[in-house]
């Protein structure tokens, strides 16, 4: 594609192509495209003039490197030739952000163009027939039992008309015309990031031909075909169970995280994870078709995401409406003047109380999402900031996320290179740190694991189980292979393995009863991650706990160099859901951070819960919150973010109900006219919606 450079500054790199070097159409797709390059952040498109605005990241601290990369990438875009896709949520929010900055301008420019050059009367007449439809939507609520912010807006504007006063009716109707963009601009916003949070993102899975598993794309997935779904993989498509059976968790259906038993005959449902078992559907609804996009349709008027302060502002907005036609009665009453009563009138504390705080919960959400953290609704914000216990899991959270192999310790008859092709041939179908550890080292040693076992059975998220030439195979920790598998290790063999594996962690594989092998994964701690704890407890957070299903030995090294002062070892999935349960019925507020398939149940019980980049489907569909950067200090910032938010939340209350009681005082000793008290009410209104969608972090 043919351009010229705009704007060229390090980061910043502004290209224009001309009117007609694409349709309106291609944006989401030139757009998906863009940020495909590694170094670019962000990008704005515009068909209008064939705009293209990147904000980019150095590579290895070379920016030119990074330009010149994007310059031949646009260079060799061909936009006709990009793939359809259905707009993903950035796009579709910009073109929100765009709508919304439009829309506010023609109002404004529609205000002072009738102001200049229309003719007193008929300015007059609009104002009058505006005015009445105001008026009707109050009696009409009126009339239905409810005495809400309409009535008393409808009063208002009404009590003008008929005082004559039209500028100040004018004035009013164009400040309710704002705040209702507003409001509709934010429940959008809210709509379209849940839709991206909640959308079902797989790009590939295995469809059955013929007898054999294939591995085909998503998008060339039809209606009828027979898929198959393996543990703690996420359920891509609408349809009906043909054979097995397993647990599949329907949170994002239901509410709730208890798993539902699926055999045979039973429906499932795009967009929910399967938890344990292995399943074969046929194809009922793909994509658009699917059930939770239905659901996604409805978020707009659900109630159950919105922060518990939005709920009580909106709520506390309606309760406040009689008091102001008190007011107004009583000033009539005691003052006999009509023009003081209906400053009182032109004056609510609901207004700017129902308005500020839900755009100050959507600016944060929206400033999460910059921050590459996606977070599914603002109670979750307000549970962060409220919290006081942390709870970890250690593998792949507090620790590297590609922790390697460091050893194997084989055992009888088998030798290092055969452990090693088996437990890959096996971990190779659940996504999971430890699981990716094996597969890379197997790689890495060009051993080929080809299968050679029977289909592989996740046990209640313990372990994994096969059979390979007629005996039974297991691998998984200590607890699931030793234990509850019965897989004899001799005193011996296991003084030889806490010898030799020292601090890592250790997976056992057991095959016909007898253990073949120990395979030892180093799982070093993040680097950032000793930071992040301190400064969490810097926040106020009282409690840092560690839950793992590691040795002692390891889980000890990992809490000594971290400064955790609790944790428990060797802990199973339900009693790292049993201690979550335990922490909030002693009255704490817990957050619990996790990544992994046995994570998922205590996910579920936690106030609010974390999810990393790179965790499993179920970790991150039970997950209310999903760090999309592999860093946990990006959690410490979401964490003060959300105090901040608080913050504002509660300073915006302090301002209206000081700012709003001035005003009342004003009118009812005639100090201010009602055009003024309108006018001051509405613009500090607007102010603090204005000042609730700027940033809250302190850069």
């Amino acid at each position: 594609m043919k351009y010229r450079i705009v704007y060229d500054k390090p980061g910043r790199l502004r290209l224009r192509a001309g009117a007609y070097a694409f349709e309106r159409d291609y944006e989401a797709r030139i757009h998906k495209a863009c940020l495909s390059e590694p170094c670019v952040k962000s990008v704005v498109v515009r068909s209008v003039n064939g705009g293209l605005l990147f904000e980019y990241s150095a590579q290895a601290g070379d920016f030119e490197a990074s330009r010149k990369q994007i310059l031949d990438f646009v260079s060799a875009l061909q936009p006709k030739e990009l793939p359809e896709c259905d707009g993903e949520t950035e796009y579709q929010l910009q073109a929100l952000d765009d709508g919304f900055k439009a829309s506010l301008m023609g109002m404004i420019a529609r205000r002072y163009l009738t102001r200049w050059f229309v003719p007193l009367p008929i300015r007059t007449a609009i104002t009058v027939v505006r005015g009445l439809r105001y008026v009707a939507r109050g009696i009409s609520t009126l009339m239905s039992g409810k005495l809400t912010v309409d009535v008393l807006d409808g009063a208002a504007i009404g009590a003008s008309l008929l005082q004559k006063n039209y500028e100040s009716a004018g004035t009013v109707m164009f400040l309710l015309g704002v705040s209702g963009l507003l409001e509709d601009y934010t429940k959008a916003r809210t709509r379209t990031a849940l839709t991206g949070s909640l959308a079902v993102k797989v790009d590939k899975v295995w469809v059955v031909k013929d007898g054999v598993d294939t591995l085909v794309d998503m998008k060339d997935v039809q209606v009828d075909d027979l898929v198959r779904i393996r543990s703690g993989s996420m359920i891509p498509v609408d349809g009906r169970v043909i054979e097995g059976e397993a647990f599949v968790n329907e949170s994002t259906m239901t509410g709730e995280s208890k798993a539902v038993m699926k055999t045979a005959g039973r429906i499932v449902f795009a967009g929910t994870v399967l938890e344990e078992g292995a399943i074969l559907v046929k194809v009922h609804a793909v994509n658009s078709n699917t059930k939770i996009q239905k659901i996604v349709e409805l978020i707009d008027r659900s109630e159950d995401l919105k922060a518990s302060v939005q709920s009580r502002a909106e709520h506390l907005a309606d309760s406040i409406v009689p008091f102001s036609f008190l007011g107004f009665g009583l000033t009539l009453l005691l003052t006999q003047n009509i023009s003081r009563a209906v400053s009182i009138l032109m004056v609510d504390y609901s207004c700017a109380i129902k308005l500020s705080t839900p755009i100050s919960v959507i600016s944060a959400l929206r400033e999460a999402a910059d921050m590459d953290m996606t977070v599914k609704g603002g109670k979750y914000l307000e549970e962060l900031a409220l919290a006081d216990t942390i709870v970890f899991d250690k593998t792949g959270t507090l620790t590297k996320a590609e922790p390697r192999l460091e050893k194997i310790i084989p055992f009888g008859e088998y030798s290092e290179k055969r452990i090693l092709k088996i437990a890959a041939c096996i971990e190779e179908h659940f996504p999971h740190s430890m699981a990716r550890a094996i597969v890379k080292a197997a790689m890495e040693r060009n051993i080929n694991h080809a299968e050679e076992h029977a289909d592989v059975q996740y046990i209640v998220a313990h372990g994994i189980a096969t059979s390979l030439k007629g005996k039974r195979v297991v691998i998984g920790s200590k607890h699931f292979v030793i234990e509850d598998e019965k897989v004899n290790v001799s005193e011996a063999d296991q003084a030889i393995i806490d010898e030799q594996a020292g601090a890592a962690s250790v997976i056992y594989l057991g095959i016909g009863g007898a253990l073949a092998g120990a395979i030892c994964i180093g799982d070093p701690p993040r680097e950032e991650a000793a930071e992040a704890i301190r400064r969490l407890r810097e926040s106020g957070i009282k409690n840092v706990v560690m839950l793992t299903g590691d040795s002692l030995n390891a889980a000890e090294r990992v809490a000594e160099h971290l400064g955790i002062d609790t944790f428990f070892a060797q802990v199973l999935p339900e009693d790292k859901h049993h201690y979550v349960e335990k922490m909030k019925a002693e009255g704490k507020r817990v957050i619990m951070v996790g990544d992994g398939i046995n994570d998922a149940p205590a996910l579920a019980a936690a106030n609010v819960s974390v999810a990393m980049s790179d965790a499993s489907d179920i970790a991150r569909e039970t997950a209310d919150v999903t760090l999309r950067r592999e860093n946990l200090e990006d959690l410490v910032e979401l964490r003060l973010l959300s105090q901040k938010l608080m913050e504002r939340i509660m300073k915006n209350y302090r301002f209206i109900i000081t700012f709003n009681t001035s005003l009342l005082v004003g009118g009812f000793f005639g100090l201010l006219s009602p055009t003024t008290s309108a006018f001051l009410h509405n613009v500090s209104t607007m102010g603090i919606c204005a000042k609730s969608m700027t940033k809250l972090k302190v850069e």
